[in-house]
């Protein structure tokens, strides 16, 4: 499968702006490109770029005073599969966990399981460790949020989130990481392109946020918004929660001026 993506991001700043961008397909996905991810910038603009701890690509610059627009156009290959599942993938006592991956057990900006911990058990706790308490969570997750982007706002933690009922899809992938926390369930935050290939339309197309579990010795992509297996997940960033994958973090007042994304499948060649 072929996929065109990008995205066209304006920014208006009343005085000259730095801005860290996670724009650019992750490190995992770059032998998959078909043609150069760059980020281009009118008006232009030096930009330094450096891989995280994390693997994802983080782009330096400084926005001027004024119109800035932001914008990529790139075809990517992917297998086409969708989400696999693994219904047979063990959960591992956290002793036996691999040290890099103990970090996703932590509580951190968004994911605050010291509030969620008693009733993660009281809900969980009955159930047999491994993928079907994973299902269970998710289930629990895609069920309590209603989407909305009426509904969204950059400080909503998964606690708030979950005691709302509200959010968009990343409240969903808050909600789920912390309650796989929680349940000693190592969780990471994804966010990239995700289209409506193989699937009903939903409207103005956005970047997606989701969540990788790690089960059975390698790491699981799970979507508690969708919660169904999709086609063409096209990874951007990962990190504990979506301070470590944000899109765009500023360090000065500025304003959402426009923001457009594409993803579309194209004929195969």
């Amino acid at each position: 499968m072929r996929i065109r993506a990008g995205y066209e991001i304006t920014y208006e700043c009343p005085q000259p702006t730095p801005m860290l961008l996670l724009l650019n397909v992750h490190s995992s996905r770059y032998q998959d490109l078909e043609t150069p991810d760059f980020i281009r910038t009118d008006p232009h603009i030096p930009i330094a770029q450096y891989h995280d701890t994390y693997g994802n690509l983080c782009s330096r610059l400084v926005l001027p005073a004024g119109r800035t627009v932001l914008s990529a156009d790139f075809v990517i290959r992917d297998t086409g599969l969708k989400d696999q599942s693994a219904p047979e993938a063990v959960q591992h006592p956290v002793e036996d966990l691999p040290p890099e991956v103990i970090v996703f057990l932590l509580a951190s900006r968004y994911c605050e399981t010291e509030h969620l911990s008693n009733l993660a058990w009281s809900l969980f706790g009955h159930i047999p460790p491994g993928w079907g308490r994973m299902q269970a969570i998710l289930d629990y997750a895609h069920e309590r949020i209603k989407f909305g982007y009426e509904h969204a706002r950059p400080t909503k933690t998964a606690f708030e989130a979950h005691e709302e009922g509200l959010g968009v899809c990343r409240d969903y992938a808050h909600l789920a990481i912390t309650l796989f926390r929680c349940m000693n369930i190592p969780a990471r935050y994804c966010t990239g392109y995700l289209g409506d290939i193989q699937w009903p339309v939903n409207g103005e197309m956005d970047f997606s946020a989701w969540t990788e579990v790690f089960l059975g010795g390698r790491w699981h992509t799970v979507d508690a918004r969708h919660n169904v297996p999709r086609v063409g997940r096209i990874l951007m960033a990962r990190g504990r929660d979506a301070t470590d994958a944000a899109i765009t973090t500023s360090f000065g007042p500025n304003t959402l001026a426009g923001f457009k994304v594409i993803t579309e499948e194209l004929p195969a060649v």
